[in-house]
């Protein structure tokens, strides 16, 4: 029976075309359209809350407090790819910091979204380039364990394969399938245009939620022909 690889060097992402559209997008919206899934969990927040990234998963499976694998990714990704690295949710070393992450800037990435710690925070402020982790720890990594390049992987709890539409903003990451990322950029459109003639409405004194009472009535809290 053949195995793959560790390494994978050759994938399919998402095209760049999808990948600009879904950039003027909140993952918000993004999450809305996919179903509510694909969200990483909370723990995974940016660096600072302007930060914004959208891109094909380039991802990373680490042991915790091993970045070994990161460079090797580092010298394989492409310009555009969003390095998402499965670090474990790891906090008690940081993978990364302002001097990888300074070169994955001028390799050209998207940004790099990582489950466990990084350091040197106000110099990451500084420098500008989109990032995305669990926390920060002044510890450094060891450089000395094997992982894998471009297997799925789980990060903050979501399923990201290599080649995944990725999209993080202030309120976190959202992660959607190669296949279906095209199709959810047309809801998308829909989703805002939506919302804003709901903002409209809403300034215009309109607060009621037309579907409430059928919502509390299908849940049993209010009797049929009864009202709030």
């Amino acid at each position: 029976m053949s195995q793959l690889p560790e390494v994978i060097r050759d994938i399919e992402r998402v095209s760049a075309e999808v990948v600009a559209k879904a950039a003027t997008f909140q993952a918000a919206i993004l999450a809305d359209v996919a179903g509510r899934r694909g969200t990483m969990h909370a723990r995974v927040a940016p660096v600072h809350q302007d930060m914004k990234v959208a891109g094909p998963a380039f991802t990373v499976e680490v042991r915790p407090g091993d970045n070994l694998m990161i460079h090797a990714a580092m010298a394989l990704a492409r310009p555009g790819d969003v390095l998402v690295i499965d670090g474990k949710g790891d906090q008690t070393a940081a993978l990364m910091g302002t001097l990888m992450l300074s070169a994955c800037k001028k390799i050209g990435l998207a940004g790099v979204i990582v489950d466990g710690a990084i350091r040197d925070k106000l110099e990451l402020l500084e420098l500008g380039f989109p990032v995305f982790s669990t926390g920060f720890n002044p510890a450094g990594p060891t450089k000395c364990v094997p992982g894998r390049i471009n297997h799925p992987i789980s990060a903050g709890g979501a399923v990201v394969n290599p080649g995944d539409l990725v999209v993080g903003d202030a309120d976190g990451v959202v992660v959607i399938e190669r296949a279906k990322a095209p199709a959810m950029m047309a809801l998308a459109d829909k989703k805002v245009a939506d919302e804003a003639a709901r903002i409209e409405a809403i300034a215009r004194g309109d607060t009621a939620s037309k579907w409430l009472p059928a919502a509390l009535r299908a849940a049993g809290v209010l009797k049929e022909g009864e009202s709030l």
